[in-house]
């Protein structure tokens, strides 16, 4: 079995997450991100990126797509936004699952307050980093959600 069968049902997880903020938070986050090429919620030394993100990226991009990542974190990212952010967007072929699992609490509050259905949560065996006991502690202990 070659390795992109065996990611395959990671990559439907990915396309079923991609798919809802798509359909929920392009608008917003079309705005506030990728108009203005700012972001809140990544830099290049800031932004935790997995081995496996890097590993699946591979396994779905162009050797031109990860020349062009290569020579992008070579460079001094001097500004506010995320080094991965291109003018069409994240330029990860498959972005890292922090950046497709992370919104921001500016997007989600114009998104719940006018669907606030759409916040009945979600469940996944590969949401583990979002809800180990250690994060959740930390949260709590600080006072977040």
């Amino acid at each position: 079995m070659k390795l992109t069968e065996k990611v395959s049902d990671y990559m439907q997880f990915r396309q079923s997450v991609d798919g809802f903020l798509n359909r929920h938070f392009n608008d917003v986050c079309t705005l506030t991100c990728y108009r203005s090429r700012t972001s809140a919620c990544c830099s290049k030394d800031g932004i935790i990126t997995f081995f496996a993100d890097t590993v699946v990226n591979a396994l779905h991009a162009t050797p031109a797509q990860l020349d062009h990542l290569e020579t992008v974190l070579g460079r001094v990212n001097g500004g506010n936004r995320c080094v991965y952010l291109g003018s069409d967007g994240c330029i990860w072929t498959v972005r890292p699952v922090v950046c497709a699992m992370f919104l921001c609490d500016r997007a989600m509050n114009a998104v719940f307050s006018d669907e606030p259905g759409v916040n009945l949560g979600y469940r996944s065996t590969l949401m583990h980093l979002n809800l180990s006991p250690g994060l959740l502690r930390v949260k709590k202990l600080a006072g977040l959600k």
